[in-house]
């Protein structure tokens, strides 16, 4: 199987999104295991150099590239926004067609030559790998296209992208491109070989595997930026991978949820939640005449990302519950964490000891199994509640931020059974959990282990 690489330019194609947006967008890309998540160039220093290195703090297995500008300076600032990233790159985009050399650079063929040299073997200093990427390539005299490839080359690029700016060549033309571009300049070298194609004609995925077929292993995509879509290409090597020969390291199964979550960030004309209904306080109201679709906005307003797998369990219990009664936010709340995201159980509660009064500080021993093997976790806390959740924590080693916690009482009379909800936030995500017993601090420590189990199993799958 050829393993075909996908490196995302969604970040370079939306200029629009907010700091926040961007990192968000990043970590997707990350968790969806594109090879490459490329940004532009540093523009304002500050706040630039700001993005790169917090990106550079998550996104561990993938490389992050940086566009180097025109000069020196521009290189050294993508060098220096690098100098945290795991596997860091710097792109030297340059136009190759003779408008563009003209009208961009304001330089002929061989100062442009020259200044490919150079950017690149300044780049390459920096110890980061090194990407030429030449752009326009499809309207160039095709000896200044192999010229430019062997002096990228030759001053130490790891990768050279072929750039079709203008769509102006269809798939098969594209592709013998570049198959002499393989032969004439590449071969037996080990350089990456990647393809850029606007989608300005609909063709842009159809020119890129057409490539692949011609020596091409790199295929850059984004998420509503113009070139080849993510999904769309993502979905062709998952359907005919095995017929043609090609596999790509993306996580199919979350291919089309994370697609549409970036989507949400990148298309300003995307629809908000308009159909969700609320009271003066935000509070939510549905009902059994709300559909799927508006009980999904409301699960994405509490901050839950869930599967259309576990969507349709939420709203299969929504319709059982909304034939008796009205829903709000508790009862939605309790529903998700009844239905969805159920996995099978890492840790387990054994026994636990709460010592509680007004004269003592409150105290709690935790012991739970995992694996066979039993461990035990004793704390102090503020409150028996607050002792028994550090204990759980001292146990499995790490703190994860408690977004919310609610007690209520499932049925009447002294023997009544306690129902306690428990919301973790970890990465910015929302895991809920639920337990039930006739001691309401046993209700909440299962609440936070049923919670804790969902983070540990995504984790781990």
């Amino acid at each position: 199987m050829k393993k075909v690489k996908i490196s995302d330019m969604t970040l370079c194609r939306n200029t629009a999104l907010s700091f926040k947006e961007r990192i968000e967008i990043a970590r997707l890309l990350e968790r969806l295991n594109v090879d490459s998540v490329e940004l532009p160039a540093v523009d304002n220093v500050k706040t630039d150099t700001l993005l790169i290195r917090t990106v550079s703090s998550f996104v561990k297995t993938s490389r992050l590239s940086v566009c180097g500008g025109y000069n020196k300076e521009t290189v050294a600032l993508a060098a220096a926004a690098l100098n945290s990233a795991v596997y860091p790159e710097i792109r030297i985009e340059i136009p190759v067609s003779p408008v563009g050399m003209e009208y961009t650079l304001h330089k002929k063929t061989p100062a442009v030559i020259e200044l490919i040299k150079e950017l690149v073997s300044e780049a390459k200093q920096s110890g980061a790998a090194v990407q030429f990427c030449a752009v326009d390539a499809t309207r160039a005299e095709e000896q200044v296209l192999i010229d430019a490839v062997n002096a990228a080359v030759e001053a130490g690029a790891t990768a050279v992208t072929v750039c079709d700016t203008a769509a102006n060549m269809l798939p098969d033309a594209f592709a013998k491109l570049v198959s002499d571009i393989k032969t004439s300049a590449l071969e037996g070298k080990d350089v990456d070989l990647a393809v850029c194609v606007e989608n300005k004609n609909g063709l842009s995925t159809a020119s890129c595997i057409l490539a692949v077929n011609a020596g091409a292993n790199t295929v850059k995509t984004a998420v509503s930026g113009g070139v080849a879509d993510l999904e769309t290409f993502a979905n062709l090597i998952k359907n005919c991978g095995n017929t043609c020969g090609f596999e790509t390291a993306i996580k199919h199964t979350e291919t089309g949820r994370t697609v549409k979550q970036i989507t949400r960030m990148t298309d300003s004309t995307s629809p908000a939640v308009t159909t969700l209904k609320s009271d003066d306080e935000g509070e939510i109201q549905l009902d059994s005449k709300d559909d799927r679709e508006t009980v999904a906005a409301a699960v994405e307003s509490l901050g839950y990302d869930l599967t259309e797998e576990d969507i349709t369990k939420v709203y299969e219990e929504f319709t059982r519950i909304a034939s008796k009664k009205r829903v709000g936010t508790k009862e939605l709340d309790a529903i998700i964490a009844s239905t969805a995201l159920q996995v099978p159980p890492t840790y387990k509660l054994v026994n636990y000891v709460i010592n509680n009064g007004n004269i003592i500080s409150s105290s709690a021993q935790i012991r739970l199994s995992k694996d066979d093997e039993e461990q035990v976790g004793i704390c102090i806390g503020d409150g028996p509640v607050d002792a028994a959740f550090k204990a759980v924590e001292q146990i499995i080693g790490r703190h994860y931020e408690l977004d919310d916690f609610q007690i209520r009482t499932v049925t009447e009379g002294r023997d009544s059974m306690g129902s306690a909800l428990v919301r973790l936030r970890e990465n910015g995500k929302l895991y809920s959990g639920t337990g039930i017993s006739t001691d309401i601090i046993g209700a909440s420590i299962r609440a936070y282990i049923n919670a804790l189990n969902k983070i540990v199993y995504e984790e781990e799958n």
